[in-house]
């Protein structure tokens, strides 16, 4: 993937490449109960298929709720989602055979072990017999855990977690995989394993679509970034474009100009 195309000097909250890309969010709108502002006001994304997509986001910007929207998770207030051109209220059963999903906090069951976790969530995809039993050996090597297949998880390191809790978002083989946060909390050796792999698969054709708090991570393996604030998208284009037009030396001193210095910790 190019990723020294040019930048869309247009409005990046609104995406001028239709609702037949790979994942489109249309004016996305959702306030929850008590809330003083709205998580998502406007919100709108397009990814390409290919593409290897980050958004980027303080903390409270909006970009889990933005993922479990477009994971179907729950519907937004207002506005549109369209998965691989399908909405979830009409092809729900086939969103769920083309899409995975990687969660920030570990999906995982910790008294079962790391086939057993995969046999669930295997079946729960519609997987069965002889296709199922290669998926899960494929998991279990992409993880680098065949040795501990027997395992329960609750023995598990938290990168080992971490590499299976990927394993289990790839079970169905989808064409288009988000994932929330998937290097938090691991030592390098399993980030750097993480990274490899989800670059080996962006090449064979998968979208990806990943939120991350390290800059680093975005720059070296993104194509294209969107950066959310406040709800909506306040930049996107190129690492390398964006740069160039910000005149910014790194993507954490551009992210820091965009969303401020002042902590986001509550």
């Amino acid at each position: 993937m190019d990723k020294t195309a040019s930048i869309n000097h247009g409005n990046p909250s609104q995406p001028d490449s239709g609702s037949s890309g790979a994942v489109f969010a249309g004016g996305l709108i959702k306030q929850y109960k008590n809330a003083n502002y709205p998580a998502l006001n406007d919100f709108s994304l397009a990814v390409q298929p290919g593409e290897f997509y980050g958004l980027l986001g303080p903390n409270g910007a909006g970009k889990t709720t933005a993922i479990s929207i477009l994971t179907g998770l729950f519907p937004p207030d207002s506005g549109t989602v369209r998965i691989m051109g399908m909405v979830f209220r009409e092809s729900e059963n086939a969103i769920k055979q083309v899409l995975g999903l990687v969660p920030q906090n570990i999906g995982l069951y910790d008294k079962l072990t790391a086939r057993e976790n995969l046999t669930f969530f295997g079946k729960l995809c519609g997987i069965s017999g002889k296709k199922l039993t290669e998926r899960i050996q494929e998991g279990l090597e992409f993880a680098r855990l065949a040795d501990h297949a027997r395992q329960p998880v609750a023995t598990f390191s938290t990168g080992m977690k971490r590499r299976l809790n990927l394993a289990v978002g790839l079970i169905n083989d989808p064409q288009v995989l988000i994932l929330d946060e998937p290097c938090v909390g691991i030592d390098a050796q399993s980030r750097n394993l993480i990274h490899e792999q989800l670059t080996a698969i962006n090449q064979r054709g998968t979208t990806i679509l990943y939120t991350t708090h390290y800059m680093e991570e975005a720059q070296e393996l993104c194509s294209r970034i969107g950066i959310i604030d406040n709800g909506h998208l306040v930049e996107e284009g190129t690492p390398a474009a964006l740069l160039q037009k910000s005149g910014r030396a790194n993507l954490e001193e551009l992210f820091l100009h965009l969303t401020g210095k002042e902590l986001r910790d509550a």
